[in-house]
């Protein structure tokens, strides 16, 4: 607990840690914005942060200024949150993590936040994700999962969370899983998956479905119509975008046919984020040619 500084003692115990990290393991924010909508919603209390002296590297993710009302220029740092709410009657609480996939000593991070969370009870941790894929805004957001624990496993099989066998490059998110492992604690992953062509963000058709998955695994109660309809909304917007670029249409219409065709996606079959970009410029430079052709 070196790094963790805690603000407010909770007012119980927790049983599980709901963790997203904004960077690289939160595509189109879809993951960060599902657990600020939780903190905001179930009225959750900053309890803790970790210092991030030691886990940033400040010209890649530099801190930004301010003027206070007192005209004080104020330094903000790079964020990295510990938010608490109780349960209800009595009952063991939640505790949320927001914050920043760091750049340095992965393993002192994820053991200090371990360690600082298990003194109020925390014996699971879910971590919640957005990654890019070749998926289509026209389909159901496609969910994967995975876990360390049988039981866990099995909750997500009964959410119908199919399990990743993704292979590659990783993030903050399998450090969390390993420092897990080594101190005995559940840890479960559940992913949205992001069509990799939409810049718009936030994504909140992904962290709609995200929380809605999330609150059949831990099984707690809220109200969902807020996010629903930003949802519905996302979809529309993202629909009339696409309706006046024809160029981007014939690549969804390609991406449907290509999606619909087969019958079990994995995350083995999920290409680079780099791939997936390539292949798209050479889609638009083709059609781009043909209609200049014609």
């Amino acid at each position: 607990m070196e790094h963790l500084r805690v603000i407010e003692e909770p007012e119980g115990t927790a049983t599980h840690l709901i963790t997203a990290f904004k960077g690289w393991p939160d595509a189109g924010e879809g993951a960060s914005s599902a657990v600020r909508y939780l903190i905001r919603k179930l009225r959750a209390r900053k309890v803790a942060d970790l210092d991030p002296e030691e886990f940033f590297n400040f010209t890649e993710i530099r801190p930004t200024v301010s003027i206070n009302s007192e005209g004080h220029r104020i330094v903000k740092w790079p964020t990295n949150e510990l938010y608490y709410t109780p349960g209800e009657e009595g009952s063991p609480g939640l505790m949320f993590f927001l914050g920043i996939e760091p750049h340095l000593k992965w393993r002192t991070f994820c053991s200090s936040l371990l360690e600082g969370v298990q003194r109020w009870g925390v014996g699971t941790v879910v971590h919640v994700g957005a990654l890019l894929d070749a998926v289509p805004h026209t389909r159901e957001v496609r969910i994967t999962g995975s876990s360390n624990n049988p039981d866990l496993k099995d909750k997500l099989e009964s959410q119908n969370i199919v399990p990743s066998h993704y292979q590659g490059p990783t993030g903050i998110a399998s450090a969390i899983m390993s420092a897990c492992i080594e101190q005995e604690l559940g840890y479960a992953t559940i992913w949205g998956h992001t069509p990799h062509y939409l810049q718009a963000a936030p994504n909140y058709r992904v962290g709609y479905t995200l929380i809605s998955n999330l609150k059949g695994f831990l099984e707690f109660r809220l109200e969902l119509d807020e996010l629903r309809s930003a949802a519905r909304t996302f979809d529309d917007e993202v629909g009339k975008a696409v309706s006046r670029d024809s160029q981007i249409g014939s690549y969804v219409q390609r991406l449907e046919e290509r999606y619909d065709e087969a019958a079990v996606l994995t995350a083995t079959e999920m290409p680079k984020s780099e791939e997936l970009v390539q292949e798209l410029e050479e889609f638009l430079k083709n059609q781009q040619r043909r209609e200049g052709g014609s």
